[in-house]
Parts: structure tokens; C-alpha cells; sequence
């Protein structure tokens, strides 16, 4: 049986994983074929992946993302014009993220812009990388220049990013904007029906 003060000393320095190795171990009739080393490493395995799972999970709370979206479930068949090559390359490692780097997703309405963010987002956090996912009817010049060169950018927008500028109105702001944005930008840009029209038939389309 475990020793149960052992177990509590474990909870109490937050070494949840190898309580639960523990358990596991005493289950497990093949254990004692096993060393104590490998036996330990098993443990700290254990603890290892518990400690990097919990972190994953804050990092996904805070976030906040859309819905559970993953590059793993991203629909290349439905013509849109996504480029599974370039959208692959940008979540392997993330390392768009590592190089202060911008994603820029356009389309029209409804072809799924928000989903291939919050993929590319999701795989940021998984990779080790915090993320913040926000609705905003401006771009603030604030958070270009507080982000320029030191922090990445997903934006989705029905709109080319040649009607940016008069969108924003100001031409000394909206030339600052863009600069510090488009430049080191990747461009995902899409087409074709809403994805809403296809999962619900006969239903009038909402706008993101």
C-alpha cells in the first residue's frame, strides 16, 4: 500500500503527476520487473508531461478563443483557397511567433477566418507561446507600436488590405499602422461560400 504521509507530502509540493504515477505503478503487476531508476524516470516523466499539460490548459483559458479549433481540423477540401503547404509551414513550430511575425487571414464573410486564427493561435499555446484572441472594430495605434518587432499579430478581415488605409481613416495613423504590420506579414487569403451556408442549409447567413 502507499505510504499515505509520503503522498501528501507529494500533493502539498504540487508533484500532482507522480502521485498519480504512483498510483498507477502500484497497479501495475510488471512494475517490479523494473529498476528504481526506471522506475523514477517514469515518474518524473509523469510529472514532466502533468506540469506541461496544466500550463497548456491556462494558457488555452486565457486566450480565449473562439471555439476548440485545431490546425489538425482544418478543412482543405472545400474550395476557399487555403494552401495547406503555407498554412502547415506556419504551424509547425510556430515559429512565425518565435520571429515576431504577423498573419494576415482574408476573406469574405463566413469562410472561415476566425476558425484558421484560432487554429494557428491554439497551436501557438501548444507550442509553448501565450495568446490573447480579441474582437475590435479599430486598430489602435497604441498596439502597434507597444507589439512592433517584439510580439506577433493574427488579423482576419473581410476587407483587402489595399482598403485598409482609407478604413482607418487618418492618413498619419493608418501609415504608421501599416508599417509596422504588413511588412512582416504572411497573407492567408480565402474565397468561396460561407461554411455557415454549408453546415446549416436554408438558414440565414450571420455576419462575424
Amino acid at each position: 500500500m502507499l505510504n499515505q504521509p509520503m503522498m501528501e507530502k507529494l500533493v502539498a509540493m504540487r508533484l500532482q503527476g507522480m502521485v498519480e504515477g504512483l498510483k498507477a505503478q502500484e497497479q501495475d503487476r510488471a512494475i517490479n520487473e523494473l529498476s528504481f531508476l526506471e522506475r523514477l524516470a517514469l515518474l518524473i516523466d509523469q510529472q514532466w508531461s502533468w506540469r506541461e499539460n496544466q500550463a497548456l490548459a491556462r494558457r488555452l483559458k486565457a486566450a480565449k478563443l473562439r471555439g476548440p479549433a485545431s490546425v489538425e481540423d482544418i478543412d482543405y477540401r472545400t474550395a476557399r483557397g487555403l494552401d495547406k503547404t503555407v498554412v502547415r509551414a506556419l504551424a509547425k513550430d510556430s515559429a512565425w511567433v518565435r520571429n515576431h511575425e504577423n498573419i494576415f487571414v482574408l476573406g469574405p464573410t463566413g469562410v472561415g477566418k476566425s476558425f484558421i486564427a484560432s487554429a494557428l493561435a491554439q497551436k501557438a499555446c501548444r507550442d509553448g507561446y501565450s495568446a490573447l484572441y480579441l474582437r475590435a472594430a479599430a486598430l489602435l495605434w497604441e498596439i502597434c507600436e507597444d507589439r512592433y518587432q517584439t510580439r506577433s499579430t493574427i488579423l482576419t478581415s473581410q476587407l483587402p488590405i489595399s482598403r485598409w488605409h482609407e478604413q482607418i481613416g487618418d492618413p498619419t495613423i493608418a501609415d504608421g499602422i501599416l508599417d509596422r504590420l504588413v511588412h512582416n506579414a504572411h497573407r492567408i487569403e480565402m474565397r468561396g461560400e460561407s461554411m455557415r451556408k454549408k453546415r446549416n442549409p436554408g438558414q440565414d447567413e450571420k455576419k462575424e
